[in-house]
């Protein structure tokens, strides 16, 4: 096939047959229903060729009857030298024009609570992202590392008398919910109302969560407006009783004389709540599983816990790559990878394969929890939406796998994961563990 450049053949996927990234059917999603091995084993093939792969975008007519629109296909950018490039040209690889709903170009009405930072683009985002970020100032960050502590004990010694159970929903799910809830202000007898919907949001495609896939739609959006309303009415109340929360400083916070919008924090709170629960627990999820089947990195760590604690925390996130891809789409002629790009080619940026690419991470498909340099690609790549949260995240995984390894240390896992029907996380509905 002619490239759309005229510079000669374009790679279209499927490829060797077997490869099929848009192999999706809502509730099964095939190719993501594979084993783990395999789908390694199949990004390492795409990363083998000369150029990106274009792949035809699915046909999904329950998302497409929402107004969900389909196009031309996507390219995938497997390579981390390529996913970086991307990153760090947001000028060219644009975020406002899809990022999270895959090849599908979202409706209005789902970009209106869910189109936060991560689908914008400067100046808008960096506005946006300035005012943010001024809630994340030390003395904030130092007062929830404190919490962070206090919150991983607790959850710990209430589960320690059940002996075991399902390590996501009883511990890997508490810690980041109960973390970012405290944050916000949100009250306690909310929070497992928020774990509900977050799961509902991010497990939309998954039978356990929207058994009915015709409701799929109305239940997401559904989700956000009970939780745009959620965050409203706490910033009412915050706005003429502040507290020393995160909602009372956003409220609050201005960068030169702009605020931030309801519109705006009502999808920052979802972007929140789901972004920064979803991949730290997934991480820790992760983490235990990996552990369990790799008892020699388990001892190395246990043995020294601060002096392996950074490296081991970096490998998991690397190895779990707990968010497997972010859209980008093209403005613009742009040569990337041996492959000229055109306006309004959409691009997938897959960090899971970036994460175990060979030329960058020798033996990537060891687990070693003493891999450095580890330039992994778990928060994002560099650029302008290299994850806010990240620091967070990392403290928390830190210390839950401390408490764990000091308080319950022979705790593993006895079943293999159950894994989220998705192909955007990777994620882990339950894990089953004893102690």
């Amino acid at each position: 096939m002619v490239g759309p450049d005229g510079g000669g053949p374009v790679n279209t996927g499927p490829t060797d047959g077997d490869i099929d990234l848009s192999d999706v059917d809502l509730g099964q999603l095939d190719f993501w229903s594979r084993p783990l091995e395999e789908r390694a084993a199949a990004f390492a093939a795409l990363r083998r060729l000369d150029r990106p792969v274009l792949f035809p975008e699915p046909e999904m007519p329950g998302m497409e009857a929402l107004g969900f629109r389909r196009g031309d296909g996507h390219y995938a950018l497997v390579r981390h030298a390529d996913v970086v490039e991307a990153s760090r040209r947001p000028e060219v690889f644009c975020s406002s024009r899809g990022t999270i709903a895959g090849t599908l170009d979202p409706p209005p009405e789902f970009m209106e609570y869910f189109g936060s930072m991560i689908t914008m683009d400067d100046p808008r985002h960096a506005r946006l992202r300035r005012i943010v970020s001024r809630a994340f100032t030390d003395r904030v960050i130092a007062r929830v590392s404190d919490a962070i502590d206090a919150a991983a004990v607790r959850i710990i010694e209430d589960f320690r008398p059940k002996g075991g159970g399902d390590f996501v929903t009883e511990v890997a799910g508490r810690l980041p919910l109960k973390i970012i809830c405290d944050f916000m202000g949100v009250p306690e007898d909310r929070h497992e109302r928020v774990f509900e919907l977050s799961n509902l949001i991010i497990g939309s495609f998954d039978p356990e969560y929207v058994p009915d896939l015709a409701e799929l739609g109305p239940s997401v959006l559904a989700a956000g407006e009970e939780l745009r309303r959620m965050v409203h009415e706490l910033a009412a109340e915050r706005a003429e009783h502040p507290r020393d929360d995160l909602t009372s400083v956003l409220v609050r916070a201005s960068v030169d004389g702009e605020s931030l919008t309801d519109a705006e924090l009502g999808s920052f709170f979802i972007l929140l709540i789901v972004a920064g629960n979803e991949t730290t627990r997934n991480a820790i999820a992760h983490g235990l599983h990996l552990l369990t089947r790799h008892p020699d990195q388990r001892g190395l760590w246990t043995s020294d816990f601060e002096r392996h604690a950074p490296t081991a925390v970096e490998e998991i996130v690397r190895y779990a790559s707990p968010v497997s891809f972010m859209r980008r789409t093209v403005t613009r002629d742009y040569e990337l990878g041996g492959h000229v790009f055109h306006d309004g080619d959409k691009v997938l940026m897959y960090y899971c394969s970036a994460n175990r690419d060979e030329s960058v991470f020798d033996d990537p498909d060891a687990f070693d929890i003493t891999r450095t340099p580890n330039p992994h690609l778990g928060f994002g790549a560099p650029g302008p939406h290299f994850c806010l949260g990240a620091h967070l995240a990392r403290q928390e995984i830190t210390v839950m796998f401390r408490e764990l390894f000091r308080r319950l240390p022979d705790i593993h896992a006895t079943a293999p994961p159950e894994r989220l029907t998705s192909n955007f996380v990777n994620g882990i509905k339950h894990l089953e563990c004893a102690f």
